[in-house]
Parts: C-alpha cells; sequence; structure tokens
C-alpha cells in the first residue's frame, strides 16, 4: 500500500508504516497545487496529514482510498468532496487530549498571574513588582466554565478541580446525570456557562452549528473581566466580537487558534484581536508535546494497518449514520460458491439498489446468513428465485 505523508510526522511512526509493508513516501511541507501534484504522481493509496489542507482538488488528483488526519479534527478536510468519491476519512481522536488540556490550564493561569507581562518587563530591565502584584484573582474557589465536554473537555476538567475550581459544563450531548457522573455542574446552553465561569475554555469541533457560537451574545452574558482560552478551532469565536468584548468589558484571553491562521509552519501573521495587550496567543501548539505526537503517529499506523489488512478503516468519519434502506432481505445459506451472485443478480434485475450488506459466516464454515438492505422491498418472485437456489436454507425479508 503506497502512503503519502505530507506533514509532520513521528520517525516512530514512518518506521512503523515501512515495517508493515507500506511503501512510504514522505514529503511534509507539500501544500496547495503541489501536493495535488504529489497525490497524482505518487499514485498514492492513502494521504496523511496533519495541518495541510485536503481540498477536491486533492482527492480528485489520483486514486486514493483513505485520508488520515494525524489529530483529533477534519475541517482541514473537504469531507463532502471524499464521501461523493468514495474515499475514507479517518482521525486520531483522544490521543492529544493531555496536551491540549495542559496548555488551556497554562494560558488559564498565565492570564490570571500576567505571566508573560511579567517575563517581559523582566527582560526590558524593569523590575514591577507594585504593578504585578495586584489584580490576580487566583483560581481557587472560582468557576471554570467549559463548551465541550469531550475527551479534552474532561481531561481540563480534572486538571481545573485539581486547582480547586468548580467546573461548569455544556455539551450537546451531556445530560445532568452524565455531569454528576463527572462531578460537573450541568449547564443546559453555552449562555448558562458563560454567565457563571470566571474563565471560560472552548473545546468544540468546528462544525456549521459552532462556527461562530462563541459571538457577541455570548461574549457579553461573562463577567467583567473573566478569562476566555480557545484551543480548539479559530472559526469558533467570532473574533472581531471578541475585540470588542475585551475593550468593553476587561476579558483577559488566551488563544491558540485563530481565524485564517497560516497553514505553513512559519509566515507573517498580525489579527487584530493580537495587539490588545490583555490578548495571549499561542503558535496553534496544544497538541504539540512529544508524548502526544507519539501517540497520534502510532493511532495513524494503526489506521492504515488495519485499512491495509482487513479493508476496515478504525475512526472514519464520513460513513452515513443512516442510509436510505427500507427492507431487509435474510438469506440463510449453505457457504458455497454463487449464492451471493444469485441473490444480488436478482435483485439488480428487479431495479431495487442495495443500500447495505453483510455475509456472517458460522463456525465450521458450513453454513452462513447474508444480511442485505435494500431501497426497496423484494417482490415475492424476487424472493423466490433467491430461495431457489440449491444451497438456500431460508430466505426472509423484514421490514426497516
Amino acid at each position: 500500500m503506497r502512503v503519502l505523508v505530507a506533514d509532520k510526522f513521528e520517525q516512530s511512526g514512518l518506521d512503523d508504516l515501512a515495517a508493515a509493508g507500506c511503501e512510504v513516501d514522505f514529503q511534509p511541507s507539500l501544500a496547495d497545487q503541489a501536493l495535488v501534484d504529489a497525490v497524482a504522481a505518487t499514485e498514492a493509496d492513502v494521504l496523511v496529514v496533519r495541518s495541510t489542507k485536503v481540498p477536491a482538488a486533492v482527492l480528485e488528483a489520483g486514486s486514493l482510498k483513505l485520508v488520515v488526519r494525524a489529530g483529533a479534527g477534519y475541517n482541514t478536510i473537504d469531507v463532502a468532496a471524499a464521501s461523493r468519491l468514495g474515499i475514507y476519512v479517518s482521525n486520531c481522536p483522544g490521543k492529544n487530549s493531555v496536551a491540549v488540556a495542559e496548555l488551556a490550564m497554562g494560558l488559564v493561569c498565565a492570564l490570571d498571574r500576567r505571566i508573560p507581562d511579567q517575563v517581559a518587563a523582566l527582560r526590558e530591565g524593569r523590575w514591577d513588582k507594585a504593578t504585578f502584584s495586584k489584580g490576580a484573582r487566583g483560581l481557587h474557589g472560582r468557576t471554570l466554565g467549559l463548551l465541550g465536554l469531550g475527551q479534552i473537555g474532561r481531561a481540563i476538567a480534572r486538571r481545573a478541580q485539581g486547582f480547586g475550581m468548580q467546573v461548569v459544563a455544556w455539551s450537546r450531548s451531556l445530560t445532568p446525570e452524565r455531569a454528576e457522573a463527572l462531578g460537573v455542574t450541568y449547564a443546559a446552553t453555552p449562555l448558562d456557562v458563560a454567565r457563571q465561569a470566571d474563565a471560560l475554555s472552548i473545546h468544540l469541533a468546528l462544525t456549521p452549528e459552532t462556527k461562530g457560537l462563541v459571538g457577541a451574545e455570548l461574549l457579553a452574558a461573562m463577567k467583567d473581566g473573566a478569562i476566555l482560552v480557545n484551543t480548539s478551532r479559530g472559526d469558533v469565536v467570532d473574533e472581531p466580537a471578541l475585540v470588542a468584548a475585551v475593550t468593553a468589558k476587561g476579558l483577559r484571553v488566551g488563544l491558540d487558534v485563530f481565524a485564517g491562521e497560516p497553514s505553513s509552519g512559519t509566515g507573517e501573521f498580525a489579527p487584530e484581536v493580537l495587539s490588545l495587550p490583555s490578548v495571549y496567543g499561542t503558535h496553534h501548539v496544544g497538541a504539540s508535546t512529544d508524548e502526544a505526537q507519539e501517540a497520534i503517529a502510532a493511532e495513524a499506523v494503526r489506521i492504515i494497518t488495519e485499512f491495509m489488512a482487513t479493508g476496515t478503516v478504525p475512526n472514519v468519519v464520513n460513513l452515513a449514520t443512516r442510509s436510505d434502506a427500507t427492507h431487509a432481505l435474510v438469506v440463510r445459506h449453505l457457504d458455497r460458491p454463487g449464492v451471493l451472485a444469485t441473490t444480488l443478480d436478482a435483485v439488480r434485475e428487479a431495479g431495487i439498489n442495495v443500500q447495505e450488506m453483510e455475509n456472517v459466516v458460522f463456525e465450521g464454515s458450513e453454513a452462513a446468513v447474508a444480511r442485505i438492505n435494500l431501497s426497496a422491498p423484494a417482490a415475492d418472485d424476487v424472493v423466490a428465485a433467491i430461495a431457489a437456489h440449491e444451497a438456500v436454507l431460508d430466505v426472509s425479508q423484514v421490514s426497516l
């Protein structure tokens, strides 16, 4: 299997792919047209990326079967185009949870104690204890609000609790019962979190529903002087609204992600929000610890090798959650050649589309059961034609 790695990737992962029998082409600086050309030239079966964008032109350029995002999100990949072309998209969720949580908590601490400003003053040769000994509220007894309570959100909740903070959280899937089990306070809406939080940390995937979720209304609901940290995706926050809120409400902000941030490792970047003195920024490095990158590389290797060995893809993100199937044929049969071919021929001749199918073999490999989901019911004559095969034991049809 040919694997094109078009981004930074751990040497351990490259070695493991080669050891598994993959032909590995490591070109970590590919982007834009160069990536399109490389996908076509290498005839890669698998493309591995981190932050590199994968638009439709890349997916259409060669013979890709699988794109692996060596990280948690996948908003940089044109998933709709991949689905249209029958290309699997997979990611590595949860492998960077600790690393991102550590940075998020570090930003909360840095904002409360103005650590970067203190370092800058000392480097300029200024001793200013009079200024920096004032204004720190401390974290013990304060409330941390979380938008999103996936693996990263839960990791930062545990760390905040270690600081003696109360945690209030909202997530689309969070229930009061689940919140109680996790030791956090349940909030019904993001606004409810914003109103209670002394520090608000964002851990949401970027979707049409979450884009701009942290906008003027939510920012207005926050306490004056509260802390806001975003280590998820830049477009979850409305940056112009954030600039206005920092000025109007004295918010203190830590950002590891930005709208329109450079896709390359270096470049010019000067958004207005970073010109504000109470805003600290880092370089989208939340997952960039040695431990996290080794774990992500190992997971990417697992995805590729399992696909190579079995044809199945762990962590796939673009399979339909429900099909258009209305009926299922259940064919109990002897495990003999021709049974499935006869069944599918009968369905095809009836003009019925197969949505999904599986064939499960019983122990001893004498008999099997095929379950075939259909877009319409099979007529009695179709069922009879299938049942007439000498190796078919029984045929039934169920409505889904």
